[in-house]
């Protein structure tokens, strides 16, 4: 608990976002045509009408056409083409 404490005061003292300081993704929805996500484990499932994420607090998935990762780093992957839905699942044990 000290560390978490440290962590906490060194946040407050900097304003960091809490998406910097944990593993909680951050999902940026650009239009219909664009989604940045950062803070993501691996990719599940992916399809050219179908992808499936997986997060530190659990999965997100995206329906659309024309689906493809645009571009993946260590922390990050862009989804680009046409999205017409987003559902996601949380994990019940990521407490």
């Amino acid at each position: 608990m000290p560390r978490k404490r440290a962590l906490n005061r060194i946040n407050n003292l900097l304003d960091l976002p809490q998406e910097v300081i944990s593993n909680e993704p951050k999902i940026t929805i650009v239009g219909f045509k664009e989604i940045l996500i950062e803070n993501y484990k691996n990719i599940l499932e992916y399809e050219e009408n179908f992808i499936k994420v997986n997060t530190y607090i659990g999965c997100v998935s995206f329906w659309g056409v024309n689906l493809k990762l645009r571009q993946m780093a260590k922390e990050d992957i862009i989804i680009e083409g046409f999205i017409e839905k987003i559902d996601y699942e949380s994990n019940t044990d990521s407490d």
